[in-house]
């Protein structure tokens, strides 16, 4: 339910805080399962929300175990259609976990669902795609051997930034896979190489390599053209996008960064932080001005300022 109510809001700030969201193959968002969405992991738990908010059908996550230590995060992650995966590093003792985790995932699959799960594993910042783990090729082959028509889906996601707000994203999906484009005849060692190649191949031609300081590469690839015209006709809105919202933005941008700058999460808690307290934010400047000027202009508080931080979105300084 909780996964539902949040979808359409989600769907809404998305459209403020991307500048630009570019998607070359539209039609797999309205793909139906049995899909297993293989992704790379560049920026936390921000690249489940914006798969998540843009695909039609309902998206199962898997996160990182220790997520879900605490009984009441265990229970909110869930209702957002989340389950646990560890690694090594989070307990040998929690391995066993991932079995429950994977026969879960399977009983989705034989209602046609769609999970997502990140092949990289862990989350760095960062323009490069790495060594994919065996987790994805595990379920995959799992689900084969259950006689599950499983579909697989590689989906690179590009950022323009990892700390600015409002910026290009770049969704490149590669060519859907099955049981069939994969050497299952092989050993079990040799499946899960076979598939990862695979794998790996699709991804390398959507995920964008650049080193982080190659900004005139960057530029080039994410560079958003912003016509004369819409930066003269947004000029007075995003002014006062900038006034009206620099006093709530800055304190949560600062709070977000010196709580997690350090462990390539700080996008994804500035956005989740907006995301929950911008509404209350709104609220708050309707009541002072229904208190002021009446229930009308407080109900236009409610269009004028979102548009105005998406005016400003548009129009500021890309790089």
């Amino acid at each position: 339910m909780l996964y539902h109510l949040l979808k359409f809001p989600a769907q809404f700030a998305l459209w403020i805080y991307g500048r630009m969201l570019s998607v070359n193959h539209r039609s797999l968002l309205q793909s139906k399962g049995p899909l297993l969405i293989a992704a790379n992991h560049p920026n936390s738990f921000l690249d489940a929300i914006i798969l998540a908010t843009l695909f039609k059908r309902p998206i199962y996550s898997l996160a990182r175990g220790d997520a879900f230590a605490n009984p009441f995060y265990t229970k909110l992650l869930q209702s957002l259609k989340m389950f646990p995966v560890y690694r090594i590093s989070e307990g040998v003792e929690n391995l066993e976990h991932n079995y429950t985790t994977f026969e879960q995932c399977k009983e989705i699959f034989k209602k046609n669902g769609i999970v997502l799960i990140f092949s990289e594993g862990r989350c760095i910042n960062e323009w490069h795609l790495r060594p994919l783990k065996k987790g994805t090729a595990r379920l995959a082959i799992s689900a084969w051997q259950d006689g599950i028509p499983l579909k697989v889906l590689p989906t690179a996601i590009n950022y323009q930034s990892f700390t600015s707000f409002g910026k290009n994203i770049i969704l490149n999906f590669g060519e859907i896979f099955g049981e069939q484009d994969i050497p299952t005849d092989a050993s079990h060692g040799k499946t899960i190489l076979g598939f990862n190649e695979k794998l790996q191949q699709q991804l390398s031609e959507a995920v964008f390599e650049f080193e982080k300081n190659d900004h005139a590469g960057i530029q080039k690839k994410f560079n958003y053209p912003v016509s004369l015209l819409k930066k003269w006709l947004l000029f007075l809105p995003a002014i006062a996008g900038w006034i009206f919202h620099s006093i709530f933005y800055i304190p949560l941008q600062k709070f977000a960064h010196r709580k997690s700058s350090h462990n390539d999460h700080y996008d994804s808690v500035l956005v989740g932080l907006l995301f929950v307290l911008y509404p209350i934010y709104l609220l708050l400047i309707g009541s002072l001005v229904w208190a002021w000027l009446g229930i009308g202009y407080a109900l236009a508080v409610f269009i004028v300022l979102p548009f105005c931080a998406w005016s400003y979105v548009q129009i500021k300084a890309q790089f």
